[in-house]
């Protein structure tokens, strides 16, 4: 979907409406106001607010950026060696060519029980099933484990020429929570803090790396965390109020994990409404559906892979 544009009683809600039409939150918004709406007198000669509004164009990374994703890419190819020589081997391996009539015979098999299941999935009633609560019981966070992290993050930085301040701490989940404070921190946290979340899953993997039991790390600038989980929260909400109104089903952008897992948790209360994910990485995203009358429920992915 390219330029739209849109009307509403106000200006904030024609902002809000054209979020919802792009699938997109506000970072990723542009518009240009056509008419700002005027409530009139006594309700005579209101008019509505007009905006023109369509995505914001990705500009081209800047250098620093680039050499920062070179940096993670060596050290994701050090920590994850294993894993991707491992894949490719399995790759490289021939595999046996079977005869095209057995290919036809079962794809025939898999292509009936389809259709079976479908129609019994259409003449009764099914339930999705509740989430699984997974809990993972964190281990005490060390301070050769928070030392490690710290000169993994500088030296990072260092090789982009930044001067940033790192403060570290735990939290009341028992979590590693660092804070980066600096000029240009945009650059860290990226389109959607794609670069910000790749930083602390390499991060969390030094953590693990260094001792024993389960260590979570948490990395965070310029309050991005907090920031991001309200523009999500109110994207959720405004969704939900699309769905229920046109009883129609919406798909958001594609978001990682935690991302996911915040639109899941914002809707759960709502009953009017069920969640799921649909895709693959990184082309993932959330389904927000007018939930079935018997109750309907969440597929809530708390743990959303």
């Amino acid at each position: 979907m390219g330029e739209i544009t849109v009307s509403a009683k106000t200006l904030d809600d024609a902002i809000t409406e054209a979020l919802i039409q792009l699938g997109v939150t506000s970072d990723m918004l542009e518009y240009d106001v056509i008419e700002k709406g005027s409530s009139g007198f006594l309700g005579i000669g209101s008019k509505q607010a007009v905006i023109r509004a369509w995505k914001k164009q990705i500009v081209e990374e800047t250098d620093e950026l680039e050499e920062l994703k070179e940096e993670i890419q060596e050290v994701i190819s050090e920590v994850k060696g294993e894993e991707i020589t491992e894949k490719q081997e399995m790759k490289s391996e021939p595999r046996e060519k079977k005869p095209r009539r057995e290919k036809k015979e079962r794809r025939e098999k898999r292509e009936k029980e389809s259709a079976q299941v479908k129609e019994s999935n259409e003449t009764k009633e099914v339930k999705e099933p509740k989430p699984v609560q997974e809990s993972r019981k964190l281990a005490k966070v060390q301070d050769e484990t928070i030392a490690a992290c710290e000169k993994f993050l500088t030296d990072v930085l260092h090789a982009m020429n930044m001067e940033v301040k790192i403060t570290s701490g735990v939290d009341e989940e028992g979590a590693l929570e660092i804070v980066m404070d600096g000029k240009n921190m945009g650059i860290l946290i990226g389109k959607r803090g794609q670069t910000l979340d790749s930083l602390q899953y390499l991060t969390n993997r030094v953590a693990n790396k260094t001792q024993d039991g389960y260590v979570r790390v948490k990395l965070d600038t310029e309050d991005y965390r907090r920031r991001r989980k309200e523009t999500l929260e109110n994207l959720a909400k405004n969704i939900a109020s699309k769905v229920k109104r046109t009883r129609r089903t919406v798909a958001l952008e594609p978001m990682n994990p935690y991302e996911r897992r915040i639109i899941h948790s914002a809707l759960q209360s709502d009953p009017a409404v069920s969640t799921h994910s649909e895709g693959e990485e990184p082309y993932r995203k959330v389904v927000v559906t007018l939930a079935r009358r018997s109750g309907g429920s969440h597929n809530y992915e708390k743990y959303d892979k």
